[in-house]
C-alpha cells in the first residue's frame, strides 16, 4: 500500500479537502471532504487521466496554470480552476482571515477561447460565487464566478471576443 497523503485544493473558489487513504497500483481509497470513495485512477498520457469512482468514469485533462500549483482541470462537460494549497499557503491564508488581496478576485481565462456572454456591467456589485462571464473553449462552455464580493471596475472584453490563456477579462475590486 502507498503512503497516506492529505492536500487541500481550491476548485473554482471552493476549498476541498482530499486525502489519499490507501493506494495500490491504480486502485485507491480517497476521502473528499470526509466522504470515502474507492477509485481506479489510470494516467493515460501527459496530464490525461481516467478515473472510475462508484461505477462512473471520468476523463480528466490537467493543464499547468500560469503560476506554480495552479491548474486547469478539463472534464468532458466543464473546466475548473484548481489550486493546490500547501502548508505555507495555508498559513498565509489563515493570517489573512479570508480577505482578498489585490488582483485575487480578477477573472482571467485559463485557456484560449471565445466570450459567449458577459453577465455583469461596470459599477455593478457582485457576491462571492456570482457568475460574471461565460467562455467557450474546446467545444465546452465554462461559467466563471467572482471569488469574493466586490464591484466590477473594468470589463476588458466584449461578447464574441477571442481571448488568450491567462488573459484578464474582468477586474473586480
Amino acid at each position: 500500500m502507498g503512503k497516506h497523503m492529505s492536500l487541500d485544493f481550491i476548485i473554482d473558489g471552493r476549498k476541498v479537502d482530499v486525502k489519499l487513504l490507501e493506494s495500490d497500483s491504480t486502485d485507491a481509497r480517497i476521502s473528499i471532504d470526509n466522504r470515502i470513495y474507492d477509485a481506479d485512477i489510470l494516467q493515460m498520457g501527459d496530464g490525461l487521466y481516467s478515473i472510475i469512482i462508484g461505477g462512473q468514469s471520468f476523463a480528466i485533462e490537467m493543464i499547468e496554470g500560469d503560476t506554480p500549483k495552479h491548474y486547469v482541470m478539463n472534464t468532458f462537460y466543464k473546466s475548473f480552476n484548481v489550486e493546490i494549497i500547501d502548508a505555507e499557503k495555508k498559513y498565509q491564508r489563515s493570517r489573512m482571515k479570508g480577505t482578498a488581496t489585490s488582483g485575487e478576485n480578477n477573472i482571467s481565462s485559463p485557456m484560449p477561447g471565445k466570450v459567449v456572454s458577459i453577465l455583469v456591467k461596470v459599477g455593478q456589485s457582485v457576491e462571492a460565487g456570482q457568475p460574471v462571464i461565460t467562455i467557450s473553449a474546446m467545444k465546452m462552455e465554462s461559467e466563471f464566478k467572482a471569488k469574493n464580493p466586490g464591484v466590477i471596475k473594468e470589463i476588458r472584453v466584449k461578447e464574441g471576443s477571442i481571448v488568450d490563456a491567462h488573459q484578464i477579462l474582468i477586474i473586480i475590486e
